[in-house]
């Protein structure tokens, strides 16, 4: 069997984001897999940008989420909700044609300053990707709270109780993508 194709998309833009990181330990337990990780570094969806053509760079994230076995997205938390780089990525994807999320299977995990550690940011990642109707696994859910004491300086989890579950998640992640 050839190897998977793992997408991950992480909500936070900053480069030593904690859920960048939350991402690429998914990537390191999900593998053997070709990893790619996406950029959303993406115009704000304006109807009158669309109007010229899809950004070049929203077609690729569309082509890279069609193209993956399965994708990984890892997002903070603003204010009770999904990141404004994750919404607006997910808008700008809904306008390409050919429906790039469908069936497609997905595992959604967080990391947050909050004590819920993202829990508000996976439920409404959750219903704003019901019309795209993806395969979003239900869980384990990974709500990594406090998370600057549970990374090391390497960027690895170091609590064994959300390793055991991003183990898990990312292991039905494989299973439900080689299918």
């Amino acid at each position: 069997m050839s190897s998977l194709t793992l997408l991950g998309i992480c909500g936070s833009l900053r480069a030593a984001s904690w859920n960048r990181m939350l991402m690429l330990e998914a990537a390191r337990l999900f593998d053997p897999a070709d990893f790619i990780d996406a950029n959303l570094r993406l115009p704000l969806y304006d109807g009158d940008l669309e109007a010229l053509g899809i950004p070049p760079e929203v077609q690729i994230l569309a082509d890279q989420i069609r193209d993956a076995d399965a994708v990984v997205i890892a997002g903070p938390e603003y204010n009770k909700a999904l990141s404004g780089v994750l919404k607006n990525a997910l808008d700008w994807v809904s306008r390409v044609p050919g429906g790039a999320w469908r069936g497609k299977p997905v595992a959604i995990v967080s990391a947050a300053a909050g004590r819920a550690g993202g829990e508000r940011s996976q439920m409404t990642m959750r219903h704003a990707m019901t019309p795209f109707r993806a395969h979003v696994l239900p869980g384990p859910e990974v709500f990594i709270a406090a998370p600057e004491r549970e990374f090391d300086e390497t960027g690895r989890l170091v609590n064994e109780v959300p390793v055991k579950l991003l183990t898990e998640l990312m292991g039905d992640l494989r299973a439900v993508a080689a299918r």
